[in-house]
């Protein structure tokens, strides 16, 4: 996998002129980090091409025939499952977020010209207790919004609203304002409110450029106690975004399940002697790979992209597969 991708993105490399030190932790980090999210799929295959080799030579009907029951050859598995779980956990809590943060910032860095991550389309913040701001669009290279507002509340009561076709953030010498086109002011009043207008505005705003332009891998940086914290944040601040750093927040748990329900199911396609030997497991196995991570992809989208619960997203595809893995474990012991 390292040697595939580093002949992918060897070009970009060499044309950027990485220096050699930069790319060997690139690798380190880009190991570990997808190492976390395929440990389960690994773990699966090899146990298929293993379990698949013993029936081959009908070592497995031979064990089962001596007495033993398929339950306790079961437990080895479970054990290695156990091992590769607790592996996982502790990837995914501690190393995990470091090596995500240096493959992606490599990533953009060097084999995305530069681009920077953002989440730049459709920006919903709440940026104090007071004031909520909205872009539609903001181009991270111009630092230019498209369609803001920006509504002021005193207790739960809108008090003024700013509208703008377009806000452009602008650093000059020592001093940093935004400057707005066809800028809108309405003021509620009590019998009546208050419109100004201005074909251009520079003015100053109580929130950073950053706040327009939240990090998309944000989360996947933090370890588990300051992911939380961060989550809460942004639920706080309105963010639209919120989907997204759940789904990594419940992956870090149910990824170790899913090490247990794809061995479970491993074992039990891969323990039955077939015609056409060990490539017939393999080929069942690897079917059933490509249904649970389309499973996860899809429901992680949904939970993304609307109002779908991502606690459902992430645990429906190790639900579904974990009933599947029972009803083969029962068929597998008769």
């Amino acid at each position: 996998m390292i040697t595939v991708h580093l002949a992918e993105k060897i070009g970009k490399i060499l044309e950027n002129e990485v220096p050699f030190s930069e790319v060997m932790l690139y690798l380190l980090d880009f190991t570990i980090y997808f190492s976390y999210l395929l440990f389960p799929l690994f773990l699966f295959i090899s146990v298929i091409w293993f379990t698949s080799k013993l029936a081959n030579n009908t070592e497995v009907i031979a064990f089962l025939s001596s007495g033993v029951s398929f339950t306790r050859f079961l437990k080895p598995y479970l054990i290695g499952a156990s091992i590769v779980a607790i592996f996982s956990i502790i990837l995914g809590l501690y190393l995990a977020p470091k090596a995500s943060e240096g493959f992606n910032n490599f990533s953009y860095k060097y084999l995305k010209k530069g681009r920077k991550a953002v989440q730049n389309v459709n920006v919903f913040r709440q940026i104090n207790d007071n004031e909520i701001i909205y872009v539609s669009s903001f181009d991270v290279k111009n630092n230019r919004g498209s369609n803001f507002t920006l509504e002021h509340f005193d207790k739960n009561e809108l008090v003024y609203k700013i509208s703008a076709d377009n806000i452009k953030y602008i650093e000059e010498d020592s001093t940093s304002f935004y400057q707005l086109t066809n800028y809108t002011k309405r003021v509620v009043g009590k019998n009546e409110d208050i419109l100004v207008k201005e074909r251009k505005k520079d003015t100053l705003f109580d929130f950073k450029v950053d706040d327009l332009i939240p990090v998309i891998y944000a989360a996947e940086t933090k370890m588990y106690g300051d992911l939380k914290r961060f989550i809460a944040k942004e639920e706080a601040r309105g963010s639209s975004n919120v989907g997204r750093f759940q789904l990594v927040l419940y992956r870090k748990w149910s990824l170790p399940v899913s090490v247990f329900v794809l061995t479970i199911i491993a074992v039990a396609v891969s323990s039955i002697k077939r015609r056409g030997g060990m490539g017939i497991n393999l080929a069942i196995g690897i079917c059933i790979a490509m249904v649970f991570v389309f499973f996860d992809k899809i429901f992680g989208v949904m939970a993304e992209q609307s109002n779908f619960d991502p606690l459902i997203a992430v645990w429906f595809p190790n639900i579904i597969f974990g009933i599947l893995a029972a009803y083969m474990l029962y068929n597998a012991k008769r």
